[in-house]
């Protein structure tokens, strides 16, 4: 079903395409009147219908059966200096170097998780919300990582810096709204090199608008390398059929040593 799991995966900057025609449906409540998150998702994308009908192009990720359709980007694709990121100057030009060596010193290229909110706009793996009224939990395929997010709760007072951060959450009317913070600095926001130090806090929102889409707002802080609050817009589309499979990313992965020797021997990776 998806035939490109690796350690690392770059593919072409492309937008997602327009959603197939499909009727829209209510919102799916909870026993408790709350919009039911339950289901598999992908992030990053608007088109509708299973995984494959989505995900029907001829770049990374795609089943080849279009060749129109759009590609699905990965979580390099998204260049900070593209998204309006506020960085501070000296900042910047750190995450311009890292653009510009093509995103090889990746965390995830030595198996590390991902961080937030990377994995949740990530759209080249699937992800799983299990709901109930005390808790929302949300186990992502790509590196095998999970969040437990409890409602209405408080960050524990000894928390240990983390590559996904403590979360907690709470209803605002039938928007999910998640507090992250308790982060270390190993891991980027969004395109490649976007780094953050240990201060990071992140405010995410959650809005299923219908039955097939969730709008995923979030709002990432960090006064050591940002000079304001940055705010990425997104969407995460309902996945029917579709289960999260075993990942594991150290087994024959080869990058660190092809990274490593590239760093060492200074290529110039300039994009022109």
């Amino acid at each position: 079903m998806r035939p490109w799991l690796a350690a690392t995966v770059v593919a072409m900057i492309a937008l997602p395409a327009s959603a197939p025609a499909q009727t829209k449906t209510g919102v799916p409540r909870a026993a408790d009147g709350k919009p039911d998150l339950t289901g598999v998702w992908q992030g990053g994308t608007d088109r509708r219908g299973t995984w494959e009908e989505a995900n029907t192009g001829l770049g990374v990720g795609g089943t080849g059966r279009d060749p129109s359709a759009a590609v699905v980007p990965s979580s390099n694709d998204r260049p900070a200096g593209r998204e309006g990121a506020p960085y501070q100057s000296w900042a910047a030009q750190k995450v311009v170097e890292a653009f510009n060596r093509r995103g090889i010193d990746d965390p995830t290229a030595l198996c590390l998780p991902p961080g937030l909110p990377r994995t949740a706009m990530l759209g080249l793996f699937p992800q799983q919300i299990i709901q109930t009224p005390q808790q929302i939990v949300i186990l992502y395929e790509y590196m095998s990582v999970y969040r437990v997010i409890p409602l209405n709760a408080k960050h524990p007072d000894d928390l240990i810096p983390a590559y996904m951060g403590n979360s907690v959450g709470h209803w605002e009317g039938d928007t999910l709204v998640v507090d992250v913070t308790g982060f270390n600095d190993k891991t980027w926001l969004s395109g490649a090199g976007t780094f953050h130090s240990d201060e990071l806090h992140i405010t995410e929102r959650y809005t299923r608008v219908d039955k097939d889409q969730i709008n995923y707002d979030v709002t990432m802080e960090d006064p050591k390398v940002l000079t304001k609050p940055w705010t990425l817009h997104s969407t995460m589309m309902l996945r029917e059929g579709t289960r999260l499979q075993e990942y594991v990313c150290a087994e024959n992965n080869l990058d660190p040593g092809h990274y490593e020797k590239l760093l060492k021997d200074g290529v110039n990776f300039t994009r022109q």
